[in-house]
């Protein structure tokens, strides 16, 4: 059995073949990681969105609570039920 040659084409192909696949891989594992930050990113302004939305939503809540309470208050003082 003869120990293939080292400086054959076939090696030299099979070697550039495994950079490629390294290059490729490192580059979809930086592409990868800026998407997850972008992610992440775009995750804290939908939860910051969702917070503001909510303290507004709890804000007019409280709004017509109040509200409602001094219409109950004046309507009593105006009209005695």
């Amino acid at each position: 059995m003869l120990l293939p040659n080292p400086f054959s084409p076939f090696t030299a192909a099979k070697i550039v073949a495994l950079q490629a696949v390294v290059v490729l891989l490192l580059t979809l594992l930086i592409k990868a990681k800026i998407q997850i930050k972008t992610a992440s990113a775009i995750g804290w302004a939908l939860l910051a969105l969702q917070t503001l939305v909510f303290v507004a939503a709890a804000g007019a809540l409280g709004a017509a609570v109040l509200g409602g309470g001094a219409f109950a208050l004046y309507r009593q003082q105006v009209e005695p039920i």
